[in-house]
């Protein structure tokens, strides 16, 4: 399969739109935390970047604290998510890791 049939495929897969932002984020896993950034979020999942990435079909738990500049609210709105892990990925020598939201809960 071409890179060109490779990135069509997987753009058809893709149903959110993704928004690139650079947040602070920690990892829970079964075997500990894991401090990383996020590269992109979306309502289904986020791209995070991470020395140390969980395994691929892992079970996660992060928070995101997304700015209330960015949501155009008052305060920051806290989102708890549970999801798991379904890639991962190199870029510029960079560990970065997909993963898939199952579910969320918000927090003011």
């Amino acid at each position: 399969m071409s890179a060109r049939s490779k990135a069509i495929e997987t753009d058809q897969v893709r149903t959110a739109v993704r928004f690139p932002m650079k947040l602070p984020l920690q990892i829970t896993t079964p075997d500990g935390n894991i401090n990383a950034v996020t590269e992109n979020i979306s309502a289904n999942g986020i791209l995070f970047s991470a020395e140390e990435l969980p395994p691929v079909n892992s079970h996660i738990e992060f928070t995101i604290k997304m700015p209330a500049a960015v949501m155009g609210s008052g305060e920051d709105l806290v989102i708890q998510c549970i999801g798991r892990v379904v890639r991962h990925q190199q870029l510029d020598g960079e560990g970065q890791a997909a993963a898939i939201i199952d579910e969320y809960f918000l927090r003011i």
